[in-house]
């Protein structure tokens, strides 16, 4: 019976190529879409997820409470760590720091640039399950001599893991490591992210090691099975007390620390600590994108197996005088819809294989496939189950209620369920147009921060990071060299660039008896030229003024507005960096606004003061030929610092790091709504070709009294374009509300026009009426003899 049933089915796929090539298609393409979502879904909540230990892990962080509020960062100093190990000696069983660095490697004359060097204790190892190929855990980081190296960095150091053992690198020129383990790498689902492993007792006698306020690194812990993450917390205010109170009564800072386990650190997308982070909220969004998919992709199957009826009417009809039960009809038409999607299936692998380096340049990492994955197999199984029973149902009742005299006189009345198969089509589109919606949001916003303007000249602007010893050491002589070139309009040497990093910090202001908070930079005196910022009140910081690197600062205008003060009514009041300066500076100058942080936030009090915090070279070139600029600049570079490779990019290059996840989702929101599109109009040419069969007699009717076929075109589309302008009706304001919250997440932001809902709308009913009129123009040409034969 099996066998039969299993014959029946592929004749009826041969039949109808054409027909069965669209359901197929449709099908292929929706679960397709779903894996990809699937696995990244599924790699996203898999993050830190592959340490033996990652229950009882957690990561420490630091609260700054200012004016009532406050925000979690993840950096804390070295100190924490040993002191958190002596204080709670019952509860935590492991306290590791971690410090990403950079730094040149060298192997005899050879020097590789390494931007993913961990500063790690000796326990790293036997803290995180990150594998080791060779060395032991336990002993691997013991020596402060001691190096580990990733496999691949292996490789490309010495050709073989093997090679590897016992080789020395030297480190910056100064710090010999003898090459103690080899860990396998780092898996992307993790968001600790390293090359090598170096010991941190190498720099633990270190003065800035030894100092509590300092933000340098990140600790994590390992509780004791028994141990309550709450009740340690709980005890956590009289620790800072114990260690910090005299820091914090004095610098004006309120520290708190709290507990973040380790699962929830990839989700903590607001920590500025340069590990893999993503918003969890995104996770969700992709996750109902691809049930989305899937239901569009199950109402095609629905409808365009429901069609079929009309050819296999005379079977059913034929089965059922022969003595068939309903129930056998249901069984086979079900097993023949979980037939086409195991089918359908098979296909989607394939092109999840073709699409899968493509899907991994977009996603900006490797996602893992592997056949040998059991959850990718038991959710195909569960995929076919739930599409092959629940999208199949309708057509096999359908099916199966046929009246065997009427099928076999093919007077079937065909028009039963056409409420039904129209709701269906409405939710298609309706998700259709939400997501064509939100594509045009999305791309509209990102390209409106792209080409805003953000207070600063960003065009032919260099940015070297200061990442060396020997730079560090020249920097002044680097500097004078450059402004000498007639290619150089300016140089300015500071602590982070527009986009980078920008700390806060807590001052004694004039006039103020309360503390208070605000951004800062430490720049030297070109940083107003070298950015293009424009001075508003006062003047600009100047080599003219010798006292101006210890007693002056500037200040944006959104600080003195915050302060109390208009820009000219601010200068000459004083303020004091509490932790950084031991008397009060002046305020000489009030600049314009400008963007330094992420369009997500608001312009922010700055301060812009001439402390020395060099972390980053900013060199303005003049414009004419950009790459002689660039040569010109290395070939300076090279002589300042001739042992290390010259590394730039471009300040206005910032836009992309700073936005990449953004951009990331609105390419893949785009791909994933023209695939919905694509299934839905799939599903309406399915519609279209059963309305026309269903109206073929009427048709011919029409044709024989003298209508056009201009005029039945308009008659089947009127009624097919019906359900999609409903559709449309119903996904905007739903479309309105999700983009409209979306958009939130931006301090700067587009308004929410009509036209986008009218420019979608139009997109979705050209789509549609193609589609439609594509199917309507065929009938209308056809003979109207053929269909009024029988007559």
């Amino acid at each position: 019976m099996l066998k039969n049933y299993f014959k029946i089915a592929w004749r009826n796929l041969m039949k109808s190529k054409l027909f069965s090539f669209i359901n197929i298609a449709g099908l292929s393409i929706g679960i397709t879409a779903c894996l990809m979502i699937f696995l990244f879904v599924k790699h996203e909540f898999s993050v830190d997820r592959f340490h033996t230990q990652g229950d009882r892990i957690y990561r420490v962080m630091r609260g700054v409470e200012q004016d009532g509020g406050g925000r979690k960062v993840s950096y804390l100093s070295a100190p924490y760590a040993p002191a958190l190990l002596n204080d709670f000696k019952d509860e935590i069983k492991r306290a590791v720091r971690v410090r990403p660095n950079d730094g040149l490697a060298s192997i005899g004359d050879r020097s590789f640039r390494e931007e993913k060097i961990y500063d790690v204790d000796a326990d790293f190892f036997q803290l995180f399950s990150f594998p080791l190929i060779r060395g032991n855990a336990a002993t691997v980081l013991k020596d402060p001599a001691s190096v580990v190296l990733t496999e691949t960095t292996a490789k490309k150091y010495f050709g073989s893991v093997d090679h590897a053992m016992g080789k020395v690198i030297e480190l910056n020129k100064y710090l010999p490591l003898k090459v103690t383990g080899i860990a396998k790498d780092v898996p992307s689902n993790s968001h600790l992210d390293f090359d090598l492993i170096v010991p941190f007792s190498n720099y633990e006698q270190q003065e800035g090691m030894k100092v509590w306020i300092n933000n340098s690194l990140y600790t994590y812990v390992l509780l004791n099975p028994d141990a309550d993450p709450k009740k340690i917390e709980s005890q956590f205010s009289s620790f800072m007390n114990k260690y910090m109170g005299e820091d914090m009564r004095q610098f004006g800072y309120k520290f708190t620390l709290s507990l973040m386990p380790l699962k929830d650190v990839y989700f903590d997308h607001a920590s500025f600590d340069g590990a893999r982070h993503t918003d969890q909220k995104v996770v969700y969004i992709f996750l109902s994108i691809a049930l989305l998919i899937l239901l569009i992709a199950c109402i095609n199957f629905m409808n365009l197996s429901t069609i079929r009826a009309i050819e296999r009417a005379k079977e059913v009809g034929m089965r059922k005088v022969l003595g068939a039960l309903r129930k056998q009809l249901v069984g086979q038409f079900i097993g023949e819809s979980l037939l086409l999607t195991s089918f359908a299936c098979l296909i989607s692998l394939g092109l999840l294989v073709l699409s899968m380096p493509l899907y991994s340049q977009l996603l900006g990492y490797q996602l893992s496939f592997s056949w040998g994955n059991s959850y990718l197999w038991l959710f195909l199984i569960c995929l076919v189950l739930f599409i092959g029973l629940v999208a199949g149902s309708y057509p096999a009742f359908f099916l199966s209620t046929f009246s065997p005299i009427q099928a076999l006189k093919e007077k079937l009345k065909l028009g039963r369920g056409a409420f039904f198969r129209q709701a269906l089509v409405v939710v298609q589109f309706s998700i259709s147009v939400f997501l064509v919606i939100g594509t045009i949001v999305i791309s509209n916003q990102m390209s409106y921060i792209k080409n805003k303007n953000l207070g600063y000249d960003e065009a032919q602007t260099l940015i070297i990071p200061v990442n060396n010893g020997a730079i560090y050491d020249h920097l002044h002589s680097f500097k004078i060299d450059l402004q000498k070139e007639s290619a150089v309009a300016s140089v300015s040497v500071m602590s982070g660039e527009p986009g980078g990093f920008f700390d806060e910090q807590i001052f004694e202001v004039d006039e103020h008896s309360e503390k208070w908070r605000g951004r800062t930079v430490f720049a030297d005196v070109d940083y107003v030229k070298t950015l293009g910022l424009k001075v508003i009140a006062g003047r600009d910081l100047s080599p003219a003024y010798a006292t101006d690197s210890t007693d002056a600062v500037l200040i944006n205008r959104t600080a003195a507005a915050k302060l109390g003060w208009d820009p000219d009514l601010a200068l000459g009041k004083w303020i004091r960096n509490t932790v950084r300066d031991d008397h009060r500076r002046k305020i000489v100058g009030v600049v314009e606004d400008f963007n330094f942080v992420s369009l997500k936030e608001i312009v922010q009090p700055l301060v812009i003061s001439p402390n020395e915090d060099w972390r980053v070279i900013l060199i303005k070139l003049n414009a004419g030929n950009l790459k002689s600029g660039i040569d010109l600049v290395k070939r300076t570079y090279e002589k300042s610092a001739p042992d290390y490779p010259f590394e730039y990019r471009f300040l206005d290059q910032q836009f992309d790091k700073l936005y990449q996840n953004d951009l990331r989702q609105q390419t893949l929101l785009s791909v994933f709504a023209g695939l919905a599109i694509f299934i839905a109009c799939l599903g309406l040419f399915g519609l279209a070709s059963f309305a026309a069969t269903k109206r073929i007699k009427e048709i011919g009717v029409r044709k024989v009294l003298g209508s056009s076929s201009q005029e039945i075109v308009i008659l089947l589309s009127k009624d097919l374009i019906k359900p999609v302008l409903i559709a449309t009706c119903l996904a905007i304001p739903i479309s309105y509300y999700v983009m409209y919250n979306w958009l939130q997440s931006f301090a700067y932001r587009i308004s929410m026009h009509w036209w986008i809902f009218l420019f979608a709308a139009l997109i979705t009913f050209i789509i549609a009426l193609t589609t439609v009129g594509i199917k309507a123009v065929k009938a209308a040409l056809a003979n109207p003899v053929d269909s009024l034969r029988n007559e």
